[in-house]
Order: structure tokens, then sequence, then C-alpha cells
């Protein structure tokens, strides 16, 4: 059964979409069969990775959630064999309005998902930047959650929320999702700042901030633009070499036994 990881934070620009692409595409990349779900009515993940939209205007996560179309019907292969995506566009804003009267409406991705979760070994969910039903529905289908950090001066702002947010989850609806760790991003190494930030915020969540930090990155801008993750744009590139080591981290903690690590280390050394 596959694992499921959202990446959530409702502050935008902190490199989520970034993240959830790249961490799909490394885990693909290390043979573990991989399904996207783009979650986000802006559908970046999808264009991220190359899918045109005119092949999957009429089959997509929309359609799934509102019970249209059968969610196998909304998975397409991408230029990865072990990735999959379950694309988006904007008709996904209405979905929050659609699902409002409809029972068990923040259920609704879990149990599409419950069809197809034996076919992957890890699901990565990337929410939209807030905190509406289409997150909910995502942490409620989600094992554990991962929350993108920037390292600026803004970076804990709307966290405090978040946690809150996944406490209610918790509580109400999915008890035994966990985090899977706080990530640091744009990170930049000539500035004081973010140097700051960072040991701020891993001096306060002690043990739950990923040893990987992902730096600014001119290489990890530009690979959208070209529909490719960062390993098929430039696997030299820092950003590449931060999402291999990021995989790595939650391979090697979601690994059962120590002689799975060693193969594993081996596995992912591109």
């Amino acid at each position: 059964m596959a694992k499921i990881i959202s990446i959530s934070n409702q502050k935008g620009g902190v490199g989520k979409t970034t993240t959830s692409i790249n961490l799909a595409a490394c885990l693909a990349a290390a043979e573990r069969k991989t399904l996207l779900l783009d979650l986000d009515p802006q559908g970046n993940a999808s264009a991220g990775l190359g899918v045109d939209k005119e092949i999957f205007r009429e089959s997509n996560i929309y359609h799934a959630l509102i019970g249209n179309k059968d969610i196998t019907k909304a998975i397409y292969k991408t230029d990865l064999p072990m990735l999959d995506i379950c694309p988006s566009d904007n008709n996904l804003i209405g979905a929050e309005i659609e699902l409002v009267g409809v029972i068990a409406r923040e259920s609704k991705l879990k149990i599409a998902l419950e069809r197809i979760r034996s076919e992957y070994e890890f699901i990565i969910i990337d929410c939209p930047p807030s905190l509406g039903l289409l997150t909910l529905n995502a942490l409620n289908a989600s094992d554990s959650y991962i929350v993108p950090l920037q390292t600026e001066y803004f970076a804990m702002e709307g966290l405090s929320q978040l946690l809150n947010t996944i406490r209610l989850v918790k509580n109400s609806l999915n008890p035994k999702i966990e985090l899977e760790g706080i990530l640091l991003t744009m990170f930049d190494a000539r500035t004081s700042l973010s140097k700051e930030v960072a040991s701020q915020i891993t001096e306060h969540f002690a043990g739950k901030v990923f040893k990987t930090i992902i730096p600014r990155n001119v290489k990890l801008s530009e690979c959208p633009s070209f529909g490719k993750p960062i390993i098929l744009y430039d696997i030299n590139s820092k950003g590449s070499v931060s999402y291999l080591s990021l995989t790595k981290e939650i391979l090697i903690k979601n690994m059962k036994s120590k002689e799975g690590q060693k193969d594993l280390l081996t596995e992912i050394e591109l």
C-alpha cells in the first residue's frame, strides 16, 4: 500500500509545488512507483511535468472528486517510467463549492485513492496554498505531511494556523497522520538572514526538520518552463543534488530494515 504524503503550506511561494514535483520525480528515479497528485487549481505541478492540458481536460482530479469519473481514468504517464500524474486545472476551483452539501465531503479524495493505493509505493499530493476543503481532503487521505518553509523573515507566518488545522484533522478525521518533516527551502547561503532563520527553525522544531536544505537555484526556477523535473533538466545542479538528498532521507526513514537502507544508499546514488 502506498504511503500518501501531502506537501502543504497555506502560504504561497514557499517551494511547495517545486518540492512536490521533484520529490515525486526523485522517488520514481529511485525505482519507487510514484503518483503525483495535483490538487492545486492552478495546475502548476501538471505543467511542471509537461502534461498537455488538452489531454486531460475531460478527465482529471476534479472529475474524480465530484464523482463524474473513476480516478483511474484521470491518471497519466510521464517521461519517467515509474512516475504517473493525476493532473488538475482551474475547474478544481469549483469543487469546494460543489462539495459543500455533499455527505462526507472531507473524505472524497480518501475514498477515490483507495481504488489505486495498492498500485503505488508513494503518492505525493501537491496541496493548494489555502486551508480549504481541498487541503482538508488531502490531509484526511494522507499518512503524513511535509511543510516547505522558506528561510526568510515571514517563514513562521501561517505555520501555527496550519499546525492547528492538522491538529483538528488528527482529532476528528485522521488520527494516524504524522509530520514527515519541515523542509527549509529557498536558502541563500550568502545572507545572514537565511542562516539565522534556518537556525531558529531547526532549534524550535528540534528533530522535526529535514537535514536537507533546498537552496535558491536558478535551474530549479527554469525547469518548470521546460516541463521537466530537475533531475531530467540538470541532474548535476545544486537543486537536483538537494532533492535527491531529501529523497534519500525520506526513503531511509521509511525503510523497515537496516539491510534495506544499505541497498537504498547504493540504489539512488545517481
